[in-house]
């Protein structure tokens, strides 16, 4: 097929080797050439291309062809002897798009909190008939009535030392669990998160492992009354479901009990760090960040190359009709959106590393850190969502009419992206853990101590003005970022610490402060963002054009996010100009 000349023209006026800024972004030439052998395996399947296009697929078929695919895929995967995850994801990422995997949580949740929080013994009886698909699970801990608020959960499970059982039970409405995914219809397990009751005693919530279907008719289970919550939004190939439970009865050995446990006699043993049961939360959140930058990438390159091969209305009468990217109206747009792109990738390697560095730490015994990542991954997970469903959904609306059908792909990522802006946490209540976090640091540096890590900034002296100005150097920039978060939470925790002294409560102060607290937190995290792209530009092992190229994406991504809070950084910083804008209308040389 003939390229579009227009579209040629754009790839040929790279400043850059894209080659070379590809290997970048896949760590190195072999794990790019790896994920190019294995996408052109994927894509060039004749039974994965088989079916009739997903639009045309009713709510069944989505789900029946999903689990026909991913089947396919995991056995693929074995034949092909994948087990590094990162080639693993890029095979998969090949093959599913943007459907859904109705055994996602299986794979993603369930198998991840066995491995997390189970006993040498509980691994031996579920992993490996789990990763043989013997058994499928989920992980239901979402309510009807409780969603991010997990200490608010109503399920119980109530120990019986006569039997040594627990008793699960759904006691009211609002405790039916709801939304969990693979649920509705896949799982005949579940790990199900319930308040522990042990000697007319709660002691909060904890994982159990509960069978609820039968293993050899899939029947529900006497007392367990589960199914599919039906049609929505997207994720229509997910069967998202509910579950309740009327008095089931599970063994004692049913409860996730490496960190924690009880006794024959219903003496409950509690875990050193009650934090430790919310790992696979953590690690999930981590996984967010990336995925949400890939799906802004797509959308990134459908509306960039529409707007390369699209013309529109002659500037001049008369004259030749420009490419729509020529527009400043439409770089405007699209620009700090392909920044966000890239700024958002750097940071999902970053956090799935933390992840695994810190996660280590913990198994050793070492907890130091584990609080600033449950803090950051909450963060950055609303952060990530909120930035991929609006960016997306800009770049829908660039592409006029185009971008409205499902030709255009568009749509379908956008119903892809946008329900992480309430799973795994509902963006306000993730920025809100966030910013109780950040105010308990703000707290300690203004006590004298010292932080370690990405919160050190809080400990660096209040300045009168900032030293940003047109000239954009990052190390302002970054300054300017710095010392605008700090006053934010500077101010919101002066602010709670006031009303906590003239009577209120910590909850009402925090309540009377949720708006500001959100503020922050949003800023802490645009702050990390764009410490972390600088950090990769600055890398002395990136080919110079390449970190050229990138710099350029990085500055725009940081400018971009002062003009959309400008209020915030001409009062906090107190810009020495009185006007300060990004100028988007030089051409940024990517291959489209």
């Amino acid at each position: 097929m003939a390229m579009n000349k227009d579209l040629q023209k754009e790839r040929m006026s790279a400043t850059f080797n894209t080659e070379t800024l590809t290997e970048l972004l896949y760590h190195g030439r072999e794990m790019m050439e790896r994920r190019r052998y294995l996408h052109k395996i994927a894509l060039g399947d004749k039974y994965l291309h088989s079916f009739k296009p997903w639009c045309n697929r009713d709510r069944n078929e989505l789900y029946d062809i999903g689990i026909k695919t991913h089947v396919y895929i995991m056995k693929l995967k074995r034949d092909l002897e994948l087990t590094d995850y990162r080639e693993q994801f890029y095979f998969t990422e090949a093959t599913g798009g943007t459907e859904a995997n109705p055994l996602g949580v299986h794979e993603d949740m369930f198998i991840p909190t066995i491995e997390k929080q189970g006993t040498d013994e509980q691994k031996a009886k579920y992993l490996e008939r789990a990763k043989q698909y013997k058994i499928i699970g989920t992980y239901a801990q979402t309510e009807l009535g409780h969603g991010t608020f997990i200490r608010g959960l109503e399920t119980t499970a109530t120990y019986d030392d006569k039997t040594e059982e627990f008793i699960i039970n759904s006691p009211t409405i609002s405790s039916t669990k709801y939304w969990p995914g693979s649920l509705g219809k896949c799982s005949n397990h579940v790990v199900l998160m319930a308040q522990l009751y042990t000697k007319d005693k709660c002691h909060g919530v904890h994982a159990f492992i509960v069978q609820i279907r039968s293993e050899q008719d899939h029947t529900p289970l006497p007392g367990v009354t589960v199914g599919d919550i039906g049609n929505k939004l997207g994720y229509n190939a997910m069967d998202n479901g509910f579950l309740r439970f009327d008095n089931v009865r599970i063994p004692r050995a049913n409860l996730l009990a490496r960190y924690s446990k009880v006794e024959k006699d219903g003496t409950y043993i509690p875990s050193k760090n009650p934090r430790l049961a919310y790992g696979t939360m953590v690690l999930v959140r981590a996984f967010i960040v990336g995925l949400c930058s890939k799906g802004l990438a797509q959308a990134c390159v459908i509306a960039t190359r529409y707007s390369a091969v699209r013309r529109q209305t002659e500037i001049r009468p008369g004259g030749e009709e420009p490419q729509v990217i020529d527009y400043q109206t439409q770089q405007e747009k699209l620009f700090p959106l392909l920044a966000s792109t890239y700024a958002l990738y750097f940071t999902g390697d970053v956090m799935l590393m933390e992840y695994m560095r810190i996660n280590a730490d913990m198994e050793k015994g070492i907890f130091d850190e584990m609080a600033a990542l449950h803090a950051l991954a909450a963060g950055l997970k609303a952060f990530s969502a909120e930035t991929t469903s609006n960016g997306v959904d800009k770049l829908r609306m660039s592409c006029g009419g185009h971008g409205y059908t499902h030709a255009s792909g568009i749509p379908k990522i956008w119903a892809y992206v946008t329900p992480a802006c309430t799973y795994e946490g509902e963006n306000t209540v993730m920025y809100l853990q966030c910013a109780r976090y950040l105010v308990k640091q703000y707290a300690q540096a203004a006590s004298g101590q010292t932080l370690v890590g990405f919160m050190s900034y809080l400990n660096n002296p209040v300045k009168q003005r900032s030293s940003l100005n047109d000239s954009l150097n990052m190390v302002d920039l970054i300054d300017a970022y710095e010392h605008t978060a700090a006053r934010l939470i500077k101010t919101i925790a002066e602010r709670m610490q006031s009303l906590i002294e003239g009577g209120m409560s910590v909850e009402e102060a925090r309540n009377l402060c949720g708006v500001p607290m959100v503020s922050a937190a949003k800023m802490h995290c645009q702050t990390y963002v764009v410490k972390q792209f600088s950090y990769i530009v600055n890398r002395l092992d990136i080919d110079r054009s390449v970190a050229g190229a990138l710099e350029t994406l990085c500055k725009m991504y940081a400018v971009y996010g002062i003009n959309q809070r400008l209020g915030d950084f001409m009062q906090q910083c107190r810009l020495k100009t009185n006007k300060f804008r990004v100028d988007v209308t030089s051409r940024i040389q990517l291959k489209l």
